[in-house]
C-alpha cells in the first residue's frame, strides 16, 4: 500500500446528540478542520458530511471512515439515541468515494487507546497496567458505550464490537435497590445504559424526588450536573452519587469480564462534565468491591479520558486496516 492510498480521508464520530467530523490530508497530516456539528441540525447522516465538507471548502475525499453510536451488524444502519437510519452502500454511492467504512465509535475509540498520550489521561486510582493484557472501555455520554482491545499473537490490538451498555444493571444495596425498584416500575427492564448515561442523570434524579416525597424539576442533564456540582439541590447531588457507584459496579464488571490487566478507560462526555461531583474515591470503592477478587481489581489502573476527539484518530486506524486486506 503507497502512504497516498485512502487520502485525502473524511472522518467521522457520530453520536447522538453531536457529529464531529475531520479531514486528514496525508498519511503522515495531523487531522485538521476538526469540527463539532449538532445532529439535530442536519436531516441524515449524508447532509451533516456534506455540510461540513462545503463549510470546510473540501472537496469529495477518496475515503471515508466513521465510528457511530449504534451497533453496525449490515447494511442498514440505524441508530440508538438519533433517529438517522441509511444504507452503507448508498452512502458510499451518495459521497462518490472507494472506501466507506462504518464501526461502532466505541470501536473507534478503542482503536485509539494505544496512541493516547498520558498528557490526554487522568488517573482514576492507582494500579500498573500489564503489557499485552487486555484493555477496557466504558464511556457515558448520550448512550452508554462498552468496548476493549484484544492483542493478536502478530502483536496488533483487536477492538470489540458489542452492546454492554445494554446488559440489566444491578444493584449493590438496599438504597439502590429501591432505586432501582422505582425505575422498573417506569421501564420494565433497567439497562446500565438508562442510569450511566447523560439522560440517565435526569432519570436518576427523578426516582430520587420520588422516593424522598419531593416534585421533580424539568432538568437538563446538564443542569442536574450543575446543582450536584453546587450541592445545590439535595436530588442532584444523589443523582451524580448514584451514577458513580454504579458506573464503578459496571466497569468492576466489565474488568473481570475481559480480564482488562491492562487497563479501563473511561470516555465519552458526562464523567469530565461531573467534575468535583464525580467522586474518585467511591468509583474505586466499586470498581474494587467485587469480594475475593478485590485484590485484582486493585491492580487494574483506571483513567479519564481527557483527548478532545480521539474516535476520530481510531476510526482513520480503522480504515488503514481495511486499506491494508482490501486495497
Amino acid at each position: 500500500m503507497t502512504t497516498d492510498q485512502g487520502f485525502p480521508r473524511l472522518l467521522g464520530d457520530i453520536g447522538g446528540t453531536h457529529a464531529r467530523w475531520a479531514w486528514q490530508e496525508r498519511a503522515d497530516s495531523a487531522l485538521q478542520d476538526i469540527s463539532v456539528l449538532p445532529c439535530r441540525a442536519s436531516a441524515s447522516l449524508f447532509d451533516s458530511a456534506m455540510a461540513y465538507l462545503a463549510a470546510g471548502g473540501h472537496a469529495s475525499p477518496q475515503c471515508v471512515s466513521i465510528g457511530i453510536a449504534t451497533a453496525v451488524t449490515g447494511d442498514v444502519v440505524r441508530m440508538t439515541n438519533n433517529p438517522w437510519t441509511f444504507s452503507i452502500k448508498e452512502l458510499k454511492k451518495s459521497l462518490g468515494v472507494r472506501h466507506c467504512v462504518l464501526i461502532n465509535d466505541f470501536t473507534a475509540l478503542a482503536l485509539s487507546l494505544p496512541r493516547l498520550q498520558a498528557s490526554e489521561l487522568q488517573p482514576v486510582g492507582g494500579g500498573v497496567a500489564v503489557e499485552g493484557a487486555p484493555i477496557a472501555l466504558i464511556g457515558p455520554g448520550t448512550g452508554l458505550g462498552v468496548s476493549g482491545l484484544l492483542r493478536s499473537a502478530d502483536g496488533q490490538y483487536c477492538p470489540l464490537s458489542g452492546e454492554g451498555g445494554h446488559a440489566t444493571l444491578a444493584a449493590t444495596d438496599e438504597s439502590e435497590a429501591a432505586l432501582l425498584s422505582v425505575l422498573r416500575g417506569r421501564f420494565g427492564h433497567v439497562s446500565a445504559e438508562r442510569l450511566i448515561s447523560g439522560p440517565g442523570l435526569v432519570e436518576l434524579y427523578r426516582a430520587s424526588c420520588e422516593l424522598h416525597g419531593r416534585t421533580a424539576r424539568d432538568l437538563t442533564p446538564a443542569e442536574v450536573s450543575t446543582a450536584a456540582i453546587e450541592a445545590s439541590d439535595p436530588d442532584c447531588v444523589a443523582s451524580a452519587h448514584y451514577f458513580t457507584a454504579f458506573l464503578g459496579t459496571t466497569a468492576g464488571n466489565l474488568a473481570l469480564t475481559l480480564g482488562a490487566l491492562g487497563g479501563l478507560y473511561i470516555g465519552g462526555g458526562v464523567v469530565p462534565r461531573l467534575g468535583g461531583a464525580f467522586d474518585e474515591a467511591l468509583f474505586r470503592q466499586r470498581f474494587e468491591d467485587k469480594g475475593r477478587y478485590q485484590d485484582y481489581l486493585r491492580a487494574i489502573p483506571c483513567w479519564i479520558i481527557t483527548a478532545s476527539t480521539p474516535a476520530l484518530t481510531g476510526a482513520s486506524y480503522a480504515l488503514d486496516q481495511v486499506l491494508a486486506a482490501h486495497p
